[in-house]
């Protein structure tokens, strides 16, 4: 349902009367001084001491700032920065700036800065005499009849002196003569002059009267202006028009349209004919903004509206009128009309930042206060009254002040400048008018950044992987780090953690403190050295600084740069020759001896392939390539030659294949008869090898499965970056990724193959210890050595 307009007002008026008893009983009051000076006093004239006055220490003002505000547009006062002094700064002349005998009241914000306060001081202008009374024109004409009777009263123009108290007109004096006296009528604050006929007069005696009238004000010493009055004396029309009151009173709502009419006069006049026939006119003392809003109908009397009706312009208008009649002479009557204006609700409210602090640090308490705020309404009464408000979403609130419409903003919560970095405080300012205007205001508020964030690393730790023999000096690779705050809180240095149980690498680690970019100061050797771990801190440049650390993993990954190195024959330089002896009678597949070598590199790298490069004989000798073994093809004829020479090429299996050959020289002797006991035997050592080849090609085919299947989920593990996969990669810190591979070396009578997974360039064999060793017969020892194979290191290790 909705309110009606009384009661709407009536809440409205109850609001404003609980808020001001608010303001009255629970806000801090600030300071109010009041000081008093005279008008047009001369610039620089000392009104008080504000600094003093306020009870400011004036020795430690100068880290302090004054600033004077006020309503007016023209800034009257200043105030001393070095002693707080309040002086004049420009002319002030009370009748330009109040106009009215009321008090003349100037209200100055007085804000000091550092830390930021407001106080109110009040200095009343007192007035000076320093106005004559003048009179709107110059000489004043009264064309009166013979016949009128004395005690006759005729309005004289009033005189105005723009000056208050008692520096205003006081009384009016009147040349000395015998016919007319002057009498003064006080209406509201004006004095009004009439000339009184105290005597009858006789135009045959005297046709026309000149007289002086004098106004003259109360100062001391006292002012005066002059009017000249004459009298023409006019014979008979001895009744004028008479208002039915002396004064009328209206009523009319500012903003009327221009041509209303608002009110009809009405004089009456017993003559008859041109005698009684009025016309009405306004007086000629009026202000010239009557004449420009207000016009009379000289022939109906209607007053109509003219221009525009201001109630904040002015909310009360005077008008005196004139009833002329036609008569010779013409006789006029006079009445007082008193037109109230009642204000409409048509000006919004106004508001005005006295002091706005445009940042704001993200630390600042709640309640920090960051802008001052002040409202006015141009109408009166509940048109007048405000209500505020802040109509955005944010963490900042207004708070009144002991003085009505006086408000500051202030935080009401905490601020963080990495969530939001820009504020716009929108402000409402709601009148209790019917129906009710608004206003808004925007505050642009910045936040700015405090050193609260400390730099971040994507992840952590960090795994990098290295390919060994990188160029020394050259960067390896690089971490980066990122922070929320800004400018220089966000500029990150980084450097490596030193000291401590740190390996010697890591004085070969240099890391660029602008970008991160870590360079290596020499070339890494996958054999020595497989992974390392090491810490690199980013600190900001914040004050104080924050930093944070991340964990780098890194992996040096294999390349071919090991050539294959023979261990039988003996090497030297880079080739090996070794010389067997064989008896002329050995069958088709007698082994005549094998080739042994190590390559230090891993993976397919190490995998070594055996070929033939030269042979003097391809129908007698053949090489298995995988194994190295050097056997008979056919039976030795007596045409075959005594000594053959073969050359045997050793590669690795990398991109770039690396390689290294050996010769084996191979010397076909006599059987004796110790030799058939030797065939036996080699027949059973070449069944038992046989049996060996074939458990090697199964174990090397099954490693080979799980060396593929083993490349596949390293590289989805690689991939996917998890931490299981760093962490199981760690934690094998024996095992360098290569297949199983073989070592064969003599101790004694027998001769030994390791087989296990391959160890890293200096890796020491134990001695005594042969958990991962094939035990293989010389080919000179007897049949009934046996073989031992055990390859569960081997397969235990890839299956890892």
């Amino acid at each position: 349902m909705a309110i009606e307009r009384p009661t709407r007002r009536r809440f409205c008026s109850w609001i404003a009367f609980h808020l001001a008893l608010l303001l009255f009983v629970g806000i801090r009051a600030l300071s109010e001084i009041r000081y008093s000076i005279p008008e047009e006093v001369k610039d620089g004239t000392a009104v008080g001491n504000v600094a003093k006055d306020l009870g400011l220490d004036i020795s430690s003002l100068f880290d302090r700032r004054f600033r004077v505000v006020s309503e007016s547009k023209d800034a009257f006062f200043e105030v001393n920065q070095n002693n707080g002094a309040l002086y004049v700064h420009k002319k002030i002349d009370r009748e330009e700036l109040c106009q009215g005998s009321g008090a003349c009241l100037m209200e100055l914000k007085v804000i000091v800065e550092n830390p930021l306060e407001i106080h109110y001081v009040i200095v009343e202008i007192t007035d000076v005499n320093d106005h004559s009374p003048s009179f709107p024109e110059k000489e004043q004409i009264f064309e009166i009849a013979e016949h009128t009777l004395p005690g006759r009263r005729f309005q004289l123009h009033t005189a105005r002196d723009p000056d208050a108290g008692i520096n205003s007109i006081r009384t009016y004096t009147l040349t000395s003569n015998e016919h007319f006296e002057v009498d003064i009528r006080q209406s509201d604050e004006d004095k009004i002059p009439f000339l009184v006929l105290k005597k009858s007069l006789d135009r045959e005696q005297k046709d026309k009267h000149t007289l002086l009238v004098t106004a003259v004000d109360g100062g001391k010493p006292p002012r005066s202006g002059t009017l000249n009055v004459s009298i023409i004396v006019l014979d008979i029309n001895d009744n004028r028009p008479i208002f039915s009151q002396e004064i009328y009173q209206i009523e009319i709502q500012e903003n009327v349209p221009v041509g209303t009419s608002i009110f009809q006069m009405n004089a009456t006049d017993p003559d008859e004919g041109t005698n009684s026939e009025i016309e009405y006119s306004l007086g000629k003392t009026l202000k010239k903004k009557v004449y420009d809003i207000f016009e009379l109908d000289k022939l109906t009397g209607e007053i109509r509206v003219k221009g525009v009706v201001d109630y904040e312009e002015n909310d009360v208008y005077k008008l005196d009128v004139e009833a002329s009649d036609k008569g010779t002479p013409p006789l006029t009557g006079e009445c007082r009309v008193i037109i109230k204006i009642k204000d409409v609700n048509d000006n919004p409210p106004e508001i005005e930042v006295t002091s706005l602090s445009n940042t704001v640090s993200e630390d600042s308490k709640p309640g920090t206060m960051i802008s001052l705020i002040s409202f006015k309404d141009k109408d009166s009464g509940v048109n007048g009254k405000i209500i505020s408000s802040i109509t955005s979403d944010v963490p900042f609130e207004l708070k009144p002040s002991y003085k009505e419409n006086i408000y500051s903003v202030v935080t009401k919560g905490f601020l963080d400048r990495e969530e939001v970095s820009h504020y716009e405080i929108t402000i409402k300012a709601t009148d209790c008018g019917e129906p009710p205007l608004s206003t808004f205001k925007t505050l642009s508020i910045q936040i700015s950044d405090v050193n609260d964030n400390s730099p971040q690393f994507s992840q952590n730790p960090i795994q990098f992987y290295l390919i060994e023999n990188n160029v020394a000096g050259n960067s390896i690779f690089s971490v980066s780090a990122t922070d929320k705050d800004v400018n220089d809180n966000a500029a990150i240095s980084y450097h490596i953690v030193r000291g401590g149980n740190q390996n010697d690498f890591m004085s070969f680690l240099n890391v660029n403190s602008d970008n991160g970019h870590i360079s290596a100061l020499k070339s890494f050797d996958f054999e020595t050295l497989k992974t390392f771990q090491f810490q690199v801190v980013a600190t900001d440049s914040g004050t104080p600084s924050l930093s944070s650390n991340v964990t780098v993993n890194v992996f040096i990954l294999d390349q071919n740069d090991n050539a294959p190195v023979i261990l039988y024959p003996v090497s030297s330089n880079g080739s090996a020759e070794g010389v067997e002896e064989i008896p002329r009678n050995v069958n088709a597949g007698h082994l005549v001896t094998k080739v042994r070598a190590y390559d230090a590199d891993i993976g397919y790298n190490g995998w070594l392939l055996f070929s033939l490069q030269e042979v003097t004989d391809h129908s007698l000798f053949g090489l298995d390539r995988y194994t190295g073994q050097i056997r008979t093809l056919r039976s030795f004829t007596e045409t075959d030659e005594a000594e053959h020479k073969l050359v045997i090429l050793v590669k690795d299996n990398g991109n770039v294949s690396l390689s290294a050959t050996a010769t084996v020289v191979v010397k076909v002797v006599e059987p004796k008869e110790a030799f058939a006991a030797s065939d036996v035997k080699s027949a059973t050592k070449n069944e038992e090898e046989n049996n060996v080849t074939f458990y090697l090609m199964i174990t090397l085919g099954s490693v080979s499965t799980l060396f593929l299947i083993s490349i596949i989920v390293l590289i989805a593990m690689q991939c996917s970056k998890t931490t299981d996969y760093t962490s199981k990669y760690l934690q094998e810190t024996n095992y360098d990724g290569t297949l199983c591979h073989s070592i064969q070396y003599r101790s004694g009578d027998k001769r030994y193959m390791l087989v296990g997974p391959r160890m890293s360039i200096g890796s020491t064999i134990v001695p005594g210890s042969h958990a991962n060793t094939l035990v293989l017969p010389d080919r000179r020892g007897t049949s009934g050595e046996v073989r031992k194979q055990s390859f569960t290191q081997c397969l235990q290790a890839y299956n890892h």
